[in-house]
């Protein structure tokens, strides 16, 4: 980064912050190409849609945090050069300014993150884990970041099971409340691995925007004001926790309040000037160390150590592509069973002629799905959860048949896999496919919970999808220096043994990294067997294990029905796991929820095919990048959540 920029960089970020609230992405930010949202850009006072549920609704048991009502007729992003989404405009904001400093995607990931996890405590931040998928343009690489956290090595297979072999009662208060489930953050590793790789501002600067906010205070927003109502009985368990959150008297802070975080802000400077050693290592590690040991509140106390966080390193993986229609589809490997089970559901879905079954009335809300395309997407989705649930776990402990994701994601086997599917009558609980006599056995799924996640484009032709989550709303609700621990561990299967008697992929190991259904994408244009061809979409979405039918629901809205990136991401959420439900998201405007959907046409006739449906709010944070001609772009977020579009925009 030339000295100019770096000036120019320091001086915008101390404006924003003087401005109280980096709301600095205006019309006249200056000569480097302003951030700024267009006339025709996303709101970012959100607003519960007419009917839509209440704040604190959790209808859904996989509904990763609260539902926040619906922003209608938002309207897709315009840019010139470079772009950011993120699900809190303060991230998109600061993020934003990194790119018109000259930053790469990468440095701005950095940016967003921290201040991400300031502004939105309750779905990431320096405690948790993510993954990430980046595209460098200048080398024509693509490579898959892999920061999840990882189980203690004193872990044993029923350390989420039961307190002791002698005392075989649930950890206490309850599993994910307990230090149990404290997994070793993997997050910060893997910024400083990619920042490293490809990086051009100081690692240390993009810490600023953060610091500062940390130090002057930021305004609770509505839908963090709601999840900490919705939490407040576990937060009070906490005395850090507690004193942040809550009033003096026990209840909530609400919306509106200005939060100031001098714990964070201490810690982020050390981030910043020790790089990622000063929070493995040293009084943060030992921190750590001492909050998942903590017996406040009868809690039972993790088995994490000081070695744990020494010995974490953030890896470097294979993505995984795959061919969809006239596309490439890259997603991430194990540990996360996203880029599995989307290029498995797409697989299946090729077969079948879903640009003749566009939705209708189609609008800004993206309009309303027919019935007989939600059908097979779910049928699809069945069949490959089903592989997904009994398969995939991290593979430097558990083989993939085959020893090798390709086998799950075979076009042949996937083919007959779609054979299974009657366009008349749902199947309600698929069956895993067989691969002979599978090693490992398959038991009750555990629901995944609270993410974020964050798509940029730089003006150098990078891109980056990153998806990133301390699990459940408030991770295990453990405070430590200024963030939340992590529930990842809960992730895990608790029981390590099947009905059938045979160990579980996803079972609890030492060192092991729980499986994931974070779905960060990347899409090309399909190239040739030398070349790959033009980047075309950057997507994804926080949602627990309904994050791979969000993707999957967008990109078929995009790829297959011609749907802007707005459009696709503010379209009905519909999809399915391996259950007889089916969702089909009642927080939209076109769905009819009142009376369990009996009045809403496509309700009606995905029942008569058999579906149980669900209408329950659906609480997806879809942040999507769509090239929009060579060297500009067009972008979608969530309006479920409080997510913004920033970037240069005509």
């Amino acid at each position: 980064m030339r000295p100019i920029q770096r000036i120019r960089y320091a001086l915008t970020v101390t404006a924003l912050l003087v401005a109280g609230s980096l709301s600095g992405c205006s019309d006249n930010a200056g000569a480097a190409g302003p951030c700024t949202a267009a006339p025709n850009g996303t709101p970012v006072t959100a607003a519960p849609a007419a009917g839509s549920a209440a704040p604190t609704s959790r209808d859904l048991a996989t509904n990763p945090e609260i539902a926040s009502g619906y922003r209608s007729e938002m309207t897709a992003v315009r840019t010139s050069g470079y772009a950011v989404s993120t699900a809190n405009s303060h991230a998109t904001r600061a993020a934003c300014e990194v790119l018109r400093a000259g930053g790469t995607a990468a440095d701005a990931l950095i940016t967003a993150q921290t201040v991400l996890g300031l502004t939105e405590p309750q779905a990431s931040g320096l405690g948790g884990g993510a993954f990430l998928l980046y595209y460098d343009a200048e080398h024509e690489t693509l490579d898959a970041y892999d920061g999840r956290e990882t189980a203690p090595a004193a872990a044993t297979e029923n350390y989420l099971r039961w307190i002791s072999d002698t005392d075989r009662t649930e950890p206490k208060p309850d599993t994910r409340a307990s230090g149990r489930s404290i997994g070793v953050p993997g997050v910060v590793r893997m910024l400083e691995l990619a920042h490293t790789e490809h990086g051009h501002i100081p690692w240390r600067e993009l810490f600023d925007p953060a610091v500062a906010m940390a130090d002057q205070g930021f305004e609770i927003s509505p839908r963090l004001a709601g999840q900490i109502a919705d939490s407040a009985a576990e937060l009070a368990r906490d005395p850090a926790a507690a004193e942040y959150f809550l009033n003096p008297d026990g209840s909530p802070k609400a919306a509106g309040t200005v939060l100031t975080n001098p714990a964070l802000s201490k810690t982020l400077t050390t981030v910043a000037t020790e790089g990622a050693e000063g929070f493995y290592t040293g009084p943060i590690a030992e921190d750590i160390v001492a909050a998942a040991a903590a017996r406040a509140g009868g809690r039972t106390p993790g088995l994490l150590e000081a070695a744990d966080l020494d010995s974490y390193r953030a890896v470097k993986r294979t993505p995984l592509c795959t061919d969809y229609r006239a596309h490439e589809i890259c997603g991430m490997p194990g540990p996360s069973s996203g880029g599995i089970t989307v290029a498995a559901t797409l697989g299946i879905l090729e077969n079948f002629d879903l640009p003749a079954l566009p939705p209708q009335k189609v609008d800004r809300n993206g309009g309303v799905p027919q019935a007989e395309a939600v059908h097979l997407i779910a049928e699809a989705e069945r069949l490959a959860y089903a592989d997904r649930d009994k398969f995939v776990a991290d593979p430097d402990y558990v083989p993939l048949p085959g020893n090798s994701p390709e086998t799950l994601v075979n076009p042949e086997y996937l083919d007959k896999r779609a054979e299974l599917i009657d366009p008349r009558r749902s199947m309600g609980t698929a069956q895993p496919g067989d691969f002979g006599a599978a090693p490992v056995g398959i038991g009750p799924q555990q629901p995944e919970h609270g993410t974020s996640h964050i798509s940029v484009v730089d003006s150098y032709g990078n891109a980056a999808a990153m998806t990133t989550t301390v699990e459940s709303a408030f991770g295990s609700f453990h405070m430590v220096d200024g963030f939340l621990l992590n529930n990842q561990l809960t992730d895990f299967a608790t029981d390590p043994l099947g009905a059938d008697g045979k160990p579980v992929a996803n079972r609890i190991e030492p060192g092991k990294r729980p499986r994931s259904s974070m779905s960060p994408t990347l899409v090309f244009e399909q190239g040739n067997d030398s070349e790959r061809g033009a980047l075309t979409h950057v997507v994804g979405s926080p949602g627990g294990s309904v994050i791979i039918q969000f993707v999957v629901k967008t990109l078929v809205g995009m790829l297959d029905w011609g749907l802007d990136p707005q459009q696709a991401v503010s379209a009905p959420a519909v999809g399915a796991a391996n259950t007889p439900v089916t969702n089909v998201g009642g927080e939209h405007p076109a769905i009819d929820a009142r009376d369990d959907g009996v009045h809403d046409p496509l309700v009606i006739r995905l029942r008569e095919r058999g579906h149980q449906i669900s209408v329950a709010p659906q609480t997806s944070g879809l942040s999507v990048l769509g090239r929009d001609g060579d060297n500009s772009w067009i972008g979608g977020a969530d309006p479920r959540r409080e997510g913004e579009v920033l970037g240069d925009t005509r």
